[in-house]
């Protein structure tokens, strides 16, 4: 990849354990940071709602807190694809040994997803971006940009059973009550807006905060949270490659005028046709299918892009097939497409069962394809992964401890763990780390993993 790539994964929890899901999900934060065992836990309050304790900083460059009663874990900053996938296994990897070695694994599990089915509530999987702040952010490339993350929910989503009560009160598509038996995204109920800065209550498909956590003057965050939690390795591999050169193209002002009418309209309509016909109003009224959309994206992207190194040619070349795919045989992409693996496992289930998909048994099974315990999971059983893109369970094991060698991260977790031997009042960020009596030291180039200042700022610790 061109730029440095984070994910920040809130996990929906099951307890069966008498004390309770917040207990459960206590005792897992607790053991992570206990002896110092993956991570240092925050010694100062760092918001209103992250009081001393909440979580803290990983020696692997990430972090793990309590989110609005979710935990969360969020990976270091990633350069490349196989990094993505590798740090966010170890967060699942992570939180799996945390239930076996507390004795919970019969009675509490990790499940990533988006949706709450008993209370409606969601919560998110958050992709983070930088963008270098030369970008041209033009009204034309602004519009293209949103078509590409409205459409590209075609090969990026979960899929889930039934619909959100709020939404369809709002009488946008349906009487209150009445729903679809399945939806191809998880988000699409709760995305009220194009583009907005606030993450709750008026989520948007592009969030417009500006806050780099690096140089403001040469880079910019783009935070979005409007993607669904992906399970299949090659789900989130699309996810967050095919974006990331769609920045690229942003950049070299080379995104294809794609324009479409009313983003959310069509976000919410996409997600409720699992079976197309996926069309798709331009913003001059011509009705296009979605799928031809995307190929101007994947085209431009093999057009300027292809050959810049084996990592974008890999990535052009199964985002092609995916796209071909789903226009000719969406069938075949089980096993690499979270949405449409998962909604042929369920009618294969009720087949079986004789069941329809208004029965509520069809919801826990939407959870088990979810689950974080490899054992369990119902989507990572069906999994086909480019072998490329294949992440051994030992890989995620060592990356829940060590840092990307290539980004900031590697400077952090080596600060992080010169801090465990000293006795001192300390705070972490991800771009500045401060001890009481001590200057702060700044790390605002997320490239760089040995900044010159590291070891002249420790010499005044000792």
């Amino acid at each position: 990849m061109n730029r440095i790539v984070g994910l920040e994964t809130e996990y929906g929890c099951l307890s069966a354990d008498e004390p309770g899901v917040a207990a459960a999900i206590a005792r897992v934060r607790d053991w992570i940071f206990n002896g110092q065992r993956y991570g240092l836990i925050d010694v100062h309050q760092r918001d209103w709602d992250e009081p001393a304790g909440n979580g803290g900083f990983l020696f692997n460059g990430g972090r793990c807190y309590l989110d609005m009663g979710h935990l969360e874990y969020c990976t270091p900053e990633c350069l490349s694809l196989a990094d993505v996938l590798r740090y966010d296994r170890a967060g699942d990897a992570m939180l799996q040994e945390a239930l076996r070695a507390l004795g919970l694994e019969e009675k509490v599990s990790f499940i990533r997803n988006n949706v709450d089915h008993y209370s409606g509530a969601t919560f998110g999987c958050h992709e983070n971006y930088l963008l270098r702040r030369a970008a041209p952010l033009t009204e034309t490339n602004l519009r293209s940009l949103l078509a590409f993350l409205t459409l590209r929910m075609l090969y990026t989503s979960a899929g889930r059973v039934g619909a959100t009560q709020g939404s369809e009160a709002r009488g946008e598509f349906s009487r209150p009550g009445a729903g679809p038996g399945f939806q191809i995204s998880q988000r699409a109920d709760y995305i009220n807006n194009d583009l907005f800065e606030w993450v709750q209550f008026n989520r948007a498909i592009i969030n417009t905060r500006d806050e780099p956590l690096a140089d403001g003057r040469k880079y910019r965050r783009l935070h979005l949270l409007h993607g669904d939690t992906n399970v299949l390795p090659c789900g989130l591999m699309l996810k967050i490659g095919t974006t990331a050169l769609a920045l690229d193209l942003l950049e070299m002002n080379c995104l294809p005028k794609v324009m479409i009418d009313d983003a959310v309209g069509v976000f919410r309509r996409l997600s409720r046709e699992p079976d197309g016909p996926w069309l798709v109003r331009q913003a001059d009224g011509r009705c296009v299918e979605a799928v031809a959309l995307l190929q101007q994206f994947e085209r431009a992207a093999r057009r300027e892009l292809g050959g810049r190194d084996p990592e974008t040619d890999q990535l052009l070349a199964v985002w092609q097939e995916t796209l071909e795919a789903l226009a000719e045989n969406p069938a075949s992409l089980v096993g690499r497409v979270d949405w449409i693996t998962k909604r042929w496992l369920l009618q294969e289930f009720c087949d079986r069962e004789k069941v329809s998909w208004g029965d509520p048994w069809l919801k826990s099974q939407d959870l088990e394809y979810h689950q974080v315990d490899p054992a369990r999971s119902l989507g990572l059983a069906a999994a086909r992964t480019p072998p490329v893109w294949e992440i051994p369970p030992e890989d995620a094991a060592q990356a829940a401890l060590q840092a990307p060698a290539n980004t900031r991260a590697s400077a952090r977790a080596h600060v992080m763990r010169l801090l465990q031997d000293e006795p001192c009042s300390y705070y972490i960020d991800w771009e500045i780390i401060g001890v009481e009596g001590n200057h702060a030291l700044l790390l605002p180039n997320p490239f760089d993993p040995n900044p010159k200042d590291v070891e002249r700022w420790m010499q005044f610790l000792r």
